[in-house]
């Protein structure tokens, strides 16, 4: 007959060994103990590159041409998930304005006295969402585990979208102000059959969110970073300015008699500027369509992970803890 303690202990073994790793997969499975997911805010300034505004010189895209007294602050949160330290996938839902004027342009006596003189201008509210993944190149590279004292630079890309809304402010016949939203005012001839190839915009676009950045863990499970995110555009309406200058009596025939006013003087504001213009418009460049509108931030951000501690040894202690059900 074959000793009962042996075979006891052996079975008690093999308890334990199921305990342990059922309980580490049910862990996983309903917490966030493994240091995987991030949560942040990131702050900082919202840049507008487009028709409007700009700096001496030919209108160009991207830095040359930002406006820095127009600049407003973008607010955002997100989420990250990490299936390995060298790959994060990020959602993010962000809010800010952008704005451009004409008449910040700097006379210096070339290319830019044309916009100087056009006098258009635009604001609107931004509300973006966007999926985007980030690499991490140097984590191959790194000479300790853990994240305390590690500074890591990322790339990243992903899809995402946003509403916006151009508005501008009218002045009527008494002086009065009041901003009006543009895009039923059709001032480029949008929707209309004289112009059948500007088809109307729609107030939500898709974008290309593409980034650099810096994080610098403060904490094993904290840290703050800096980011450049640019978003490609795939609309040149945003300042809701892209072609031509069309024939102000067609207001008439597609907006109402009291849009029309509206929409001629938002249309042409070149007299705004300068009462004697006289020079003939319609059909002239208004906008450039050969380019699409964009905007970027400088962000600065802050973010936490949960569960603490992300090094070998914590993740060790975890995987020997008992399930915690409540």
């Amino acid at each position: 007959m074959r000793p009962l303690v042996p075979i006891v202990r052996r079975h008690i073994v093999l308890i334990c060994i199921f305990v342990i790793l059922s309980s580490q997969s049910f862990a996983q499975s309903i917490t966030t103990g493994n240091g995987k997911i991030e949560i942040g805010l990131g702050f900082g300034p919202l840049f507008f590159v487009g028709d409007l505004g700009g700096n001496p010189g030919p209108g160009k895209t991207f830095i040359k041409d930002v406006n820095l007294p127009l600049t407003k602050l973008q607010k955002g949160i997100y989420i990250n998930l990490y299936p390995s330290e060298w790959l994060g996938v990020r959602v993010a839902l962000n809010q800010g304005v952008i704005e451009a004027y004409d008449s910040i342009v700097k006379d210096k006596g070339g290319q830019e006295g044309d916009r100087l003189q056009r006098n258009l201008s635009f604001k609107s509210n931004l509300l973006e969402a966007y999926l985007a993944i980030e690499i991490y190149p140097t984590v191959f590279f790194e000479q300790y585990d853990g994240l305390q004292g590690k500074l890591r630079p990322y790339g990243l890309i992903g899809i995402g979208g946003f509403k916006y809304n151009p508005k501008a402010e009218y002045i009527d016949a008494n002086l009065n102000r009041r901003w009006v939203e543009l895009r039923p005012l059709r001032l480029e001839g949008q929707g209309m059959t004289q112009y059948p190839d500007r088809k109307q915009y729609s107030l939500t676009q898709l974008e290309v969110p593409m980034a650099i950045g810096l994080k610098y863990y403060i904490k094993e499970n904290m840290y703050v970073g800096i980011e450049i995110l640019y978003r490609k555009c795939f609309s040149d309406y945003l300042d809701n300015v892209s072609t031509t200058y069309i024939d102000p009596n067609l207001f008439s025939l597609y907006l109402s008699p009291a849009d029309v006013p509206v929409a001629r003087q938002l249309m042409y504001r070149e007299r705004f500027y300068d009462p004697t213009i006289t020079r003939p418009y319609i059909g002239y460049q208004r906008g450039d369509p050969k380019d699409n509108d964009a905007f970027f931030s400088n962000v600065l951000r802050f973010g936490w992970r949960l569960g603490g501690d992300n090094s070998a040894n914590s993740r060790a202690l975890r995987q020997l803890r008992c399930p915690s059900f409540y």
